[in-house]
């Protein structure tokens, strides 16, 4: 018997199988994919997301893998754009935006190494049950017979359609339906060497370096249109890339490295993360629109309050719904502001008055343009930037 089974060995799985192990417990870890593989993601990992590589010991080989450090970020408005860095998190002053095919397997590793069983190609087919507890899973390994093990805990760490969360029926709250959609790829020989945002009519185009000299390059359409981007993803990407005539030439001036991926069906909802013998972490537990490129950011915090959860309770300092509704509660605390923040931006639309005055006095001040791309990268919080005293700072200085 295991202290605890964690289905989905990526970015909220390995971590949280990881830092379990690390405790002292019994962890096996579980996975449909093989390792490395690559998976439909933005790459893009937030100061707070670092710091926490940093803790863990494994900033150090993401590095090492020769994904360039991001420094600042460019927030294109169209007329003129906001260039700054965010303040640090933790002393971390960088973001990287790592291949999944490397970071995973770098994550996947380090589970390994704190004494994680980990068992690849293997779907969970159902939960074994006491009662309304779930005590553990039966599945199987690619072609192999069904298998049963069992838990104090399972965590679904299984992504944004979780079987898991389906299995339990986990409820949830604060939905918002997918406004936009999305496509990607690499290119190699463009100058690139920051974060780079350009919001546009319907559209936002992004573009950071990632491993092996290559540009990831995204491009979000509203939902609606999918379809027919789908029709013709090139000359739709080429076309909307057009809308950015700096980025279009740079882009065109290298070489598409490998396919098209993207999604459509990107819908916000938090669902509740607990529950008798089962937790929930990272897209299982609560998702939303990826323009923010926070996915990896948020799982690594939320591991990090999850096996602190199930450490709370393992050792006997809280009762499971103490802890558990603890961990709800910072959840929910760390992610509603930039939630709503991304649900706005998802939608593609023009941004209103107050926001088009806000941008015009950042235009100068480069101080004010970091703090605001900060609320973006979760170093600085949303409410204290937006604060009536900040805004008032922020007005005041473009019209001294």
């Amino acid at each position: 018997m295991y202290d605890a089974i964690v289905v989905g060995a990526r970015c909220a799985g390995s971590p949280t199988a990881m830092l379990l192990a690390r405790k002292g417990y019994r962890v096996l870890l579980l996975d449909k994919a093989a390792f490395p593989s690559d998976t439909l993601s933005t790459h893009y990992i937030h100061q707070p997301g670092v710091a926490s590589l940093h803790r863990w010991g494994l900033l150090n080989k993401v590095v090492a893998s020769g994904c360039p450090p991001i420094e600042r970020q460019i927030f294109d408005v169209g007329p003129f754009a906001l260039n700054g860095s965010p303040p640090p998190s933790d002393g971390i002053t960088a973001g990287y935006a790592p291949r999944r095919l490397i970071l995973d397997k770098i994550l996947l590793d380090a589970a390994v190494d704190a004494g994680c069983n980990v068992r690849e190609h293997f779907s969970v087919e159902e939960l074994v049950t006491d009662g309304e507890r779930v005590t553990g899973i039966r599945g199987r390994s690619q072609g192999g017979n069904l298998v049963r093990e069992e838990a104090r805990i399972v965590v679904g760490a299984d992504g944004l359609r979780s079987v898991i969360a389906r299995m339990v029926g986990a409820p949830a709250y604060n939905e918002q339906a997918a406004s936009s959609c999305a496509y990607y790829t690499y290119w190699s020989d463009v100058s690139i060497q920051t974060a780079e945002l350009y919001p546009r009519p319907e559209r936002m185009l992004i573009a950071a370096p990632t491993n092996d000299g290559l540009t990831l390059t995204i491009v979000y359409w509203p939902e609606a249109a999918f379809h027919e981007v789908r029709s013709d993803i090139e000359g739709h990407f080429m076309h909307a890339l057009d809308m950015v005539p700096g980025l279009a030439d740079r882009v065109r001036a290298g070489s598409r490295a490998e396919k098209f991926r993207g999604s459509a069906g990107l819908r916000g909802f938090f669902r509740r993360p607990y529950g008798p013998g089962w937790a929930l972490v990272g897209d299982a537990s609560y998702h939303k629109s990826p323009i923010t490129a926070e996915g990896i950011t948020d799982a690594f915090r939320d591991s990090e309050l999850l096996a602190e959860a199930i450490d709370e309770t393992f050792a006997g300092r809280l009762s499971a719904d103490e802890a558990f509704g603890a961990y709800e509660h910072r959840r929910n605390e760390a992610a509603m502001p930039l939630y709503q923040m991304t649900c706005d931006l998802a939608k593609l639309e023009p941004p209103p008055p107050e926001m088009q005055r806000l941008f015009a006095a950042l235009r100068n001040n480069e101080e004010q343009s970091g703090r605001f791309i900060g609320t973006i990268a979760g170093t600085v919080p949303i409410p204290e930037f937006f604060s009536p005293e900040n805004m008032q700072r922020v007005m005041g200085a473009m019209e001294s």
